[in-house]
C-alpha cells in the first residue's frame, strides 16, 4: 500500500465468473468475489459454489477427542500441573505460577519467544466448544494481563504481546485441556510490526483511530455488523482471512492494561456467542488471538480475532489448500453477511 491508500479505508470488491459445460452438458457460470481487506490490502476469494460440496465431519458435532476422559496423562490437569510444568522467572514474580480462582499461569515450556506462557481455565480435562464456565474464562485472561504487566515491569522494551488459544489439535493445540497462550517480546511479529505502523499512520492522516474508523463504517452499512456485549462490538470480517471469521473492537482502548474487569467479562460474553454459533454449524475447533503494542504512542486499538478451523474429526480435510499456502489468497465459501447473520442470534 502507499502512503495515501494508508490514508483511508476502501471496502472494494469484483466478481469475476468461471464458465464451463458441466457434465449434463449446460453452459453454466460460477461466479466468485474477490474482496480487498480494507486494512492489509490484501485479497481473499469467496466461492460460493463450493458451499454445495459435501463437506467430510460436519453433518454433526464431532464426538470428543479420543483421550477427552483421560486426565492421568495431561501435564494440565490436578494433580500433576505442579510437578509437570516449569515455574516462573524469579526475575518477574516470586510467585512460582500465578493463580487467579481457577485459572493457573506458568511458563511455555516449548516458548515462541522470550516471554511465553501459558494461563489455564475450567478445571475439566475437555471443554466442548461454547461451553467454557463464563467466570474461569475470564480469570484467565485476567490472569493473562497480569503476568504481562509483570513482564512490562522487568523488560520495558518487551512491548509486543499477543493472547491466543487454539482449540483441539487442528487448530494447532497440542493439549486439549482448555489454555490460553501469551507470548511478549522485543522483536515485533508480522502482524504487531504491520499493524502498529498502519494504525500510527491512519491517525496522523485522520485523526482518528483505525478499528473505531472501521467499525463506524460497518455499523453504518449494517449488513456485517453482528452486536455488542458491554463495550466490545462484534462484526464478521469484510474480507476474511479465515472461515467464518469474526472480530471483537474496544474502541479507543490501546493496551490491555486498560480495560476494567467487567469490559473483560464483557469480551469472554462476546467469545462464548461465538463459539456457540460455531457449535450450532457443527464445527469444534478454532482459533482467537488478541494483540496488543504497549508503547504510549501506539493508535492500535484492542482487537480480538476469531476463526473456525477444521473440524478435529477422523478422515477430515484442512482447511488452508495450494491456493491459501502458494498464492497467498484465502477462499472461503459463505459471505461474510451471511456469516453476521448467523451470529446475531447468539448476540440478542
Amino acid at each position: 500500500m502507499s502512503s495515501d491508500e494508508h490514508s483511508e479505508l476502501t471496502f472494494a470488491s469484483r466478481t469475476v465468473s468461471a464458465k464451463f459445460i458441466d457434465p449434463a452438458g449446460q453452459l453454466v457460470e460460477r461466479p466468485v468475489e474477490i474482496r480487498t481487506h480494507p486494512i492489509s490490502g490484501r485479497t481473499c476469494r469467496i466461492a460460493f459454489s463450493r458451499i454445495k460440496e459435501k463437506e467430510t465431519g460436519t453433518d454433526a458435532l464431532p464426538p470428543p477427542p479420543p483421550d477427552a476422559g483421560d486426565t492421568s496423562k495431561c501435564p494440565f490437569c490436578r494433580p500433576q500441573v505442579n510437578s509437570q510444568t516449569p515455574q516462573l522467572n524469579p526475575d518477574l514474580t516470586n510467585e512460582a505460577r500465578l493463580t487467579r480462582k481457577d485459572s493457573l499461569l506458568f511458563p511455555n515450556l516449548f516458548p515462541y519467544g522470550s516471554y511465553s506462557a501459558v494461563s489455564l481455565f475450567d478445571n475439566d480435562h475437555f471443554v466442548e466448544i461454547g461451553k467454557a464456565s463464563h467466570s474461569s474464562y475470564t480469570d484467565s485472561f485476567l490472569n493473562c494481563c497480569r503476568y504481562l504487566a509483570r513482564v512490562i515491569d522487568h523488560d520495558p522494551q518487551a512491548v509486543y504481546m499477543a493472547i491466543t488459544q487454539n482449540h483441539l489439535p487442528s487448530a494447532g493445540g497440542s493439549l486439549i485441556h482448555p489454555h490460553l497462550q501469551i507470548n511478549a517480546d522485543r522483536v515485533a511479529a508480522n502482524h504487531h510490526r504491520f499493524l502498529l505502523e498502519r494504525a500510527y499512520t491512519f491517525y496522523q492522516h485522520n485523526g482518528d483511530f483505525l478499528f473505531s474508523t472501521y467499525l463506524g463504517h460497518e455499523k453504518k452499512d449494517g449488513s456485517r455488523y453482528i452486536g455488542k456485549t458491554g463495550s466490545w462490538e462484534w462484526v464478521a470480517a469484510f474480507a476474511p482471512e479465515g472461515f467464518f471469521e469474526i472480530w471483537g473492537i474496544l474502541p479507543r482502548t490501546t493496551s490491555l492494561q486498560q480495560p476494567a474487569v467487567s469490559d473483560w467479562e464483557d469480551l469472554v460474553q462476546g467469545i462464548l456467542n461465538i463459539q456457540r454459533l460455531y457449535r450450532s454449524i457443527n464445527r469444534n475447533g478454532y482459533n482467537l488471538g488478541l494483540l496488543s503494542v504497549e508503547v504510549p504512542a501506539s493508535r492500535l486499538e484492542l482487537r480480538i480475532v476469531i476463526v473456525v478451523r477444521s473440524n478435529y474429526a477422523p478422515w477430515v480435510r484442512s482447511d488452508h489448500t495450494g491456493f491459501e499456502i502458494m498464492l497467498g489468497d484465502m477462499t472461503t465459501f459463505v459471505a461474510p453477511e451471511q456469516t453476521a447473520e448467523w451470529a446475531r442470534r447468539f448476540f440478542s
